[in-house]
């Protein structure tokens, strides 16, 4: 019996309202974002990298679980993963026995601070961000052992505590969540009552996958403005997913898209090569063209909500400072040093803007367009005293 054709934007609108009923996400865009992951998961096949899904936040009862937990009840095949290992996932992706969905709930417990580097797993979802991804790894006893790679690409979400390795965060759409106010109301979720809902809306995904795969795999979506790079592979997927779901999707995933790229780039702290580039543009070299190496220490260890004045215990000296500094090149393809300037005390080592400018042009984020507003005068009635 020939399906029915679904309509897809109707069916998105389902998948973003059971998303509501149990969710509060930090932004409308967010309910776009993950109502496409979800579709997405049903046409992995069609695309040629997936975006992993991250539910991060600062504190524990923030909704990262819940999240999660709805998106198990809409994706195929869920693996519901906690402190599994890099070997029992790419085995699971590998088994052929249908490509999981893998969630991982409590990715602090892997990349946290007290957890260690993690090496293998950060490597098996690096890999597996792409169709071509896969895993080396050994196979037979002794002597007899040979080299055998294991597909790797497959859909992951994750929710956590803090942060993620860089090069997982940058693969990711990423939904900052945060504890519900007191105003803020969810419907409680009831596995044995909710999860029957979850999946019917799972099945009608997989059914809508199969109608619009051929459209949505020969699809090249036109990416928003100044969404490139790593944050275009991101969204790619998720955006031929609204293009074929049509209505108001198409417009309303590219809005989510560029508020959610712009969200993840100011939240970006990137290394702290970078954060050192920038500080010295935005707050040490503001009107100057040369400053002696002891002037940029004193501005650099002054700032505030920085980290200058405590690595690891130490506050930055000119020593490390023209390490890290020699690791970025100049205009002219050499590397940033420190150099003679003129003063009227004598002759000092310090650093020219314009041997850092290529290297703000090429790593730091824009400067902020929003100027410093003034300090309003107190109320006089506010300046007095106590009696």
């Amino acid at each position: 019996m020939t399906q029915q054709p679904i309509d897809g934007a109707t069916l998105l609108n389902e998948v973003e309202a059971f998303h509501r009923r149990f969710n509060v996400f930090p932004r409308e865009a967010a309910y776009v974002a993950v109502a496409l992951w979800d579709a997405h998961a049903h046409l992995l096949d069609a695309f040629d990298s997936t975006p992993r899904l991250a539910f991060l936040s600062p504190e524990p009862g923030s909704g990262k679980s819940r999240a999660l937990e709805i998106v198990e009840t809409l994706v195929p095949k869920p693996m519901v993963a906690v402190n599994a290992s890099a070997a029992a996932l790419f085995r699971a992706v590998s088994s052929g026995e249908g490509r999981p969905t893998i969630l991982f709930d409590e990715i602090d417990t892997v990349f946290g601070p007290k957890a260690g580097d993690n090496e293998e797993l950060r490597g098996f979802l690096n890999a597996g961000h792409r169709r071509s991804g896969v895993t080396y790894r050994c196979v037979g006893d002794g002597g007899n052992q040979t080299v055998q790679a294991f597909p790797s690409y497959t859909a992951v979400a994750v929710a956590g505590l803090g942060s993620l390795p860089d090069t997982i965060l940058t693969r990711s759409v990423i939904i900052r969540m945060r504890r519900r106010a007191r105003n803020e109301r969810v419907e409680p979720y009831r596995q044995r009552l909710h999860e029957k809902e979850g999946h019917l809306l799972r099945d009608r995904l997989a059914v809508w996958a199969e109608q619009v795969r051929e459209q949505v795999r020969d699809a090249w979506p036109e990416l928003p403005e100044g969404v490139t790079d790593r944050p275009a592979d991101v969204w790619e997927p998720l955006l031929a997913v609204a293009d074929a779901a049509g209505g108001d999707w198409p417009k309303r995933a590219r809005a989510a898209c560029l508020e959610l790229v712009k969200a993840s780039q100011a939240d970006d702290k990137g290394s702290l090569g970078i954060r050192l580039l920038t500080d010295l543009r935005d707050h040490v070299m503001i009107g100057v063209d040369r400053l002696p190496t002891i002037a940029v220490l004193d501005r650099l260890n002054a700032l505030d909500d920085a980290p200058w004045a405590d690595l690891q215990g130490k506050p930055l000296d000119s020593r490390r400072l023209a390490r890290m500094l020699s690791e970025y090149m100049t205009g002219d393809n050499e590397p940033v040093a420190s150099r003679n300037i003129r003063t009227g005390g004598g002759i000092l080592k310090g650093y020219y803007a314009t041997d850092l400018h290529d290297a703000w042009q090429r790593y730091c984020p824009p400067p902020s367009q929003q100027p410093l507003q003034p300090l309003q005068p107190l109320h006089p009635s506010s300046q007095a005293l106590p009696a």
